[in-house]
């Protein structure tokens, strides 16, 4: 940095500051050379101080959330000395904070003081604060629909990006049809209008509606394609998913790797081999490039439809894997029965600097579960919390139940099944009961079976299972008389489905 700042070089300076530190620098330097003449001189330079802020602020957002709230504490620092914040002043601090970790409520607190000031908002204010909403999950409806207000009293709407904005929030805010009535409203709209309409109603499972809208379209991009074809994807509409894919290309279209990923997952979940093989030559013969994303939707694809051995070399040959590339490996391994190599792959994962997330111990502990190896499951779920600071989920602690269970140590798996969580997760905590009172068949643990049995029974009244799986364990133990108990019960509760057998004869 120049030991004298002159006003006339202060923006070349500024854009020359690549990191945070060297606005501190400027920013010190310019105090201290007592170049501060007046207001508007002060006023001027902080405002592009703070402008300078959004160039690193993304970066600096996508790292640690200390780093995040440092920008955001130096910015806030900034915008309080300008002493008149103009539009652009309150637009910059806004989208700093939307740029950074949890905005919503700070971002509403710079736009109701803009307000206050009487300041007026332009084309770049309502789409930040739009944006922020859309970035908080529990958005508050009514202060969107404040916001909608205002900015139709400022014939702001007519603005096609704040507009597109505006129906993200609503799309995102499970406020379906106010985003519909919206998109009615305007005729105005582009690609991107229908686009945000589209994304909204394919994460609101409203994919019928969706597909109509998109076939309704007068012109179609990629993001319109990929956003249809991974909604059919997700809702298991497989066929629907495979079949937009091909239509894509007999129009001559180039899909890009978020569709050929969408359709993989949809051929993996159908079991369609030759299609997600000739898919996989289409990328060959185009020679699409094969970053993280292609490569863990092939890996995915490979491990489901059992060829796990070409999963592995398409994972060993991506240069650059992400977390997601890694859990696919891992699963794969863990679904094909590989315990060791799930755990060793984990280990290579972690030593390789990638955090793991919940969805890698779920792997490697099922890993662990189909392949006996019990220690190293103890030592893996201890290293959750002690090591990487993640949170046990009741599906962990359902695991380790099975695990237990699966190994004999029946007493344990329940003790484990106690320590569960008790808020929500009926589903899990049914599935790891059940879980254990499997076990207790295998091992013919009957005491921990009947507690296993009255926590099924409590949890999930009308299942007939439970009491089959009852009379089998009496039976063996020859204990007779609880063997009419049970079957007494079975006649007697109406709520206690009964699923006929049936036999079926393939000619």
């Amino acid at each position: 940095m120049a030991r004298m700042i002159k006003s006339s070089n202060c923006l070349y300076l500024l854009k020359l500051c690549k990191t945070l530190k060297h606005l501190h620098q400027f920013h010190a330097q310019f105090i201290t050379c007592g170049r501060i003449s007046n207001d508007f001189n002060k006023n001027s330079v902080f405002a592009n101080v703070l402008f300078a802020i959004t160039s690193v602020a993304p970066t600096l957002s996508n790292s640690s959330s200390a780093s995040s709230n440092m920008v955001v504490s130096y910015a806030t620092s900034v915008f309080r000395f300008i002493t008149s914040p103009s539009t652009f002043c309150f637009n910059t601090i806004i989208r700093i904070y939307t740029l950074n970790h949890d905005p919503s409520l700070s971002s509403q607190r710079f736009f109701v003081e803009m307000r206050r000031r009487s300041v007026p908002p332009d084309f770049y204010t309502f789409p930040f604060v739009f944006k922020a909403c859309a970035a908080k999950k529990d958005c508050d409806l009514t202060f969107v629909k404040t916001l909608h207000c205002q900015a139709l009293r400022f014939g702001l709407l007519s603005d096609l990006f704040t507009l597109n904005t505006l129906i993200r929030v609503y799309s995102s805010t499970a406020s379906i049809d106010s985003a519909l009535k919206l998109f009615d409203e305007n005729p105005q709209r582009d690609v991107v209008t229908y686009n945000v309409l589209i994304d909204g109603l394919v994460k609101g499972r409203e994919i019928v509606r969706a597909r109509e809208l998109f076939d309704s379209m007068p012109f179609r991009d990629l993001v319109s394609w990929n956003s249809l074809i991974a909604g059919y994807a997700q809702m298991n509409q497989c066929r629907e998913a495979i079949n937009l894919f091909d239509k894509m290309i007999d129009l001559g279209l180039k899909p890009d790797n978020v569709a050929i990923v969408s359709t993989l997952s949809a051929c993996a979940q159908s079991g369609d081999l030759e299609k997600g093989k000739a898919i996989h030559d289409y990328t060959k013969r185009n020679r699409l490039f094969v970053d993280s994303f292609l490569a863990t939707g092939l890996v995915d694809f490979y491990a489901k439809c059992g060829f796990i051995d070409i999963a592995m070399e398409i994972f060993e040959l991506c240069s650059e894997k992400t977390l997601f590339t890694w859990n696919a490996m891992i699963t794969g391994l863990a679904m094909h029965g590989y315990g060791e190599l799930t755990v060793d792959y984990f280990r290579k994962m972690v030593s390789s600097g990638i955090k793991p997330d919940g969805v890698s111990f779920i792997s490697v502990l099922v890993g662990c579960s189909h392949s006996g190896l019990v220690d190293e499951a103890r030592n893996l779920f201890d290293e959750m919390g002690s090591l990487h600071y993640i949170n046990r989920e009741l599906k962990h602690y359902g695991c380790m139940a099975d695990l237990l269970g699966r190994a004999g140590l029946i007493e344990e798996a329940a003790e484990m099944i106690e320590q569960m969580p008790n808020d929500g997760g009926k589903r899990e905590k049914l599935l790891a009961w059940s879980g254990l009172l499997g076990g207790c068949r295998i091992h013919g643990n009957i005491q921990v079976a009947e507690k296993a049995a009255k926590r099924v029974k409590a949890l999930c009244p009308e299942d007939g299972g439970v009491y089959k799986v009852m009379v089998e364990m009496y039976a063996n133990a020859e204990r007779w008389e609880d063997v009419v108990k049970v079957r007494e019960v079975i006649e007697r509760d109406t709520k206690v489905k009964k699923n006929a057998g049936f036999s079926k004869i393939l000619s």
